[in-house]
């Protein structure tokens, strides 16, 4: 952020633009940070910040389920064909909070977010995976709301955030929406108990991820990242019972 100000001293006091700026440029900044340091003899870049930079894999592995932090979390679209509810996640996050559209001060605050998982992806940087949720999430200013006793509700058709739909899979807790029998527009927030999985063999778990990495000891410089073949990249994905879908993101 220092570094926006400095060079675009005249927004130096836009909070606002330099959040959605920083946003937009930061892989670019830190790609060539990296360079820089990567040139000298001596840096303490990390193994795992040298791959971040890189950027992962233009194919992207796609799931209908994924369990992590003792959840077991679905796709809507799986959802909509099973009994079970497992596709709702709530996050609280520290963001930007405006009063309107010309807000040039908004105010950082904690606000709390809830959503519906869309798409499950796995970003694949050689070294690691991470994987990710494409969400639906509902609009704060008028999707979300509290009851007289407490409880919050929210609007799923009041779609908001539609710039920042992807999260960390390991960030969520785990919601249930239940419908209003008042107002079925709106639907009742359950929040889910975490789950200590003892035999992960069992046949109703189902979707769980077991991988094997088997990357070669050697990383390419930054600039030679694309020209790697598929040869220099192995990894195994085993899942149970579903399909699994490559798409290209590029």
């Amino acid at each position: 952020m220092e570094f926006l100000k400095k060079k675009y001293p005249a927004k130096s006091k836009k909070k606002k633009w330099l959040q959605d700026e920083h946003n937009r440029t930061f892989i670019y900044w830190l790609r060539q940070k990296v360079e820089i340091q990567l040139n000298e003899s001596r840096n303490n870049i990390s193994e795992a910040l040298r791959w971040i930079a890189h950027g992962p894999r233009p194919e992207v592995i796609k799931y209908q389920g994924y369990e992590i932090n003792g959840y077991h979390f679905h796709t809507k679209e799986r959802d909509d064909l099973r009994v079970v509810q497992n596709s709702g996640v709530y996050l609280e996050a520290n963001t930007f909070q405006i009063s309107s559209a010309k807000d040039k001060n908004p105010v950082v605050a904690n606000m709390s977010f809830y959503g519906v998982i869309q798409e499950i992806w796995e970003l694949d940087y050689n070294k690691f995976k991470i994987p990710v949720f494409k969400c639906d999430w509902v609009e704060n200013n008028h999707g979300i709301k509290k009851d007289e006793l407490g409880a919050t509700l929210v609007n799923l058709n009041r779609i908001g955030h539609k710039d920042d739909c992807f999260i960390l899979a390991s960030q969520p807790i785990q919601v249930f929406y239940v419908e209003d029998q008042l107002d079925p527009r709106w639907s009742i927030v359950i929040v889910n108990q975490r789950r200590e999985y003892i035999d992960d063999s069992r046949e109703d778990l189902g979707d769980i991820i077991l991988e094997n990495q088997n990357s070669s000891n050697l990383m390419p410089p930054v600039e030679s990242f694309d020209k790697m073949s598929d040869d220099d990249l192995a990894y195994i994905r085993t899942d149970i019972n579903e399909e699994t879908l490559v798409e290209n993101v590029d």
